[in-house]
């Protein structure tokens, strides 16, 4: 059996954020998807993670899995085999980044929760995929899955998130560090000062003309990548 993977989806997304990258990752492989919507905390999250999940795993999360998955770096990080970061950033939360945050969990909780979706999709992926409708609608989806209960409560816990900066030297697994050359929520700039405070153990991939969902914007250059991570 080989080495058990956990998976975080970002926010407002499901198990289907990983679904291309699925057939090569899961033979002979245990796989759990992290539940990252009934909580209000990363703590909280991370508490259902660990007991939800196997002694030790290799651990992967985007965005909003990212944050999630520093935590974990905070709580357990003797169970962690591997680690990789998509598309994330170890910034904190601030006054700053909570304010949209804040206008869009009162739209979603005044019942304007596709307009919620709506906002979020220009800025998830590269400009030049904003006219591809199936993977708008394959978005859409996995927003409607999670619901405005779910996303209101994720949006509370990433903007509760601390600072994982002071984590990053603490790193010593192999740690896959990937971003969007597009992505502009968390930019090149957020993965390098990621993988440049872990050192010797990161290694940094940018992914040309992708946006901020890279598993499902270049599903094959991400498999790629997720493959060679697990060796």
């Amino acid at each position: 059996m080989l080495e058990p993977l956990v998976l975080i989806p970002g926010l407002n997304c499901t198990a289907d954020l990983y679904a291309p990258q699925w057939p090569a990752l899961a033979p002979g492989r245990m796989i759990l998807v992290a539940d990252h919507r009934a909580d209000e905390t990363l703590s909280a999250i991370v508490s259902r993670l660990l007991a939800a999940a196997p002694p030790r795993f290799a651990l992967c999360g985007l965005s909003m899995g990212g944050y999630i998955a520093f935590e974990v770096m905070r709580q357990a990080p003797e169970r962690v085999t591997r680690l990789a970061l998509l598309d994330t950033s170890a910034k904190p939360a601030t006054p700053e980044t909570n304010q949209p945050r804040e206008q869009m969990i009162a739209l979603a909780e005044k019942g304007a929760f596709d307009n919620v979706t709506t906002l979020l999709w220009q800025r998830l992926v590269a400009p030049s995929r904003l006219t591809d409708e199936a993977l708008r609608l394959r978005v859409r989806q996995m927003a409607e899955e999670v619901g405005p209960d779910g996303f209101v409560r994720q949006q509370r816990a990433i903007m509760g998130r601390p600072d994982s900066r002071p984590v990053l030297a603490g790193i010593a697994v192999p740690t896959l560090v990937l971003v969007g050359e597009e992505d502009l929520i968390t930019p090149v700039a957020e993965a390098r000062e990621i993988a440049d405070g872990i050192g010797a153990a990161a290694r940094l991939r940018v992914v040309p003309g992708c946006g901020h969902l890279s598993t499902i914007e270049a599903p094959e250059a991400l498999t790629r990548e997720l493959v060679d991570w697990l060796g």
